[in-house]
């Protein structure tokens, strides 16, 4: 584990509004989204942090689930100053602990950059991504 650094799986300690200038500002998959909703998803989401010794927030992830049969990790987000000290791996690892005791047949993400990182905790490519289809809703 990441020394001098802490999980969470409360969502009540998620700072937001850091939360919010690192997905709208800094990733690539979000930017631009307008802080009510981030908002409105962390309130429909597991949310998960890292924290410093010094009580700073620096980093993120949240997954959408049933928490019976299915479960999304996104918006994954480890800070530019805390990158390099095993925050990354601190992080998935507790989100993983955390679902491990629900009855979650798998767990999707997608990634553009960090297929190492997923890689150490069985994420692999899909056998049949053909079966996977997505549909891009007009104005969201």
């Amino acid at each position: 584990m990441a020394s001098g650094f802490t999980f969470s799986a409360d969502t009540s300690r998620v700072d937001r509004a850091r939360v919010h200038a690192w997905l709208s500002e800094q990733a690539y998959w979000a930017a631009g989204r307008p802080r009510e909703l981030q908002d409105a998803a962390i309130d429909a989401s597991r949310n998960y942090s890292v924290w410093d010794s010094e009580g700073a927030q620096v980093a993120y992830a949240r997954v959408v689930t049933d928490a019976v049969t299915f479960a999304w990790l996104c918006d994954v987000f480890v800070d530019e100053k805390a990158r390099g000290n095993g925050v990354a791996k601190m992080l998935i690892e507790g989100v993983i602990a955390d679902l491990q005791p629900l009855p979650v047949k798998r767990i999707l993400l997608a990634t553009a950059d960090a297929h190492g990182l997923y890689a150490r905790y069985g994420f692999a490519p899909s056998e049949n991504p053909n079966r996977y289809m997505i549909k891009h809703m007009a104005g969201a």
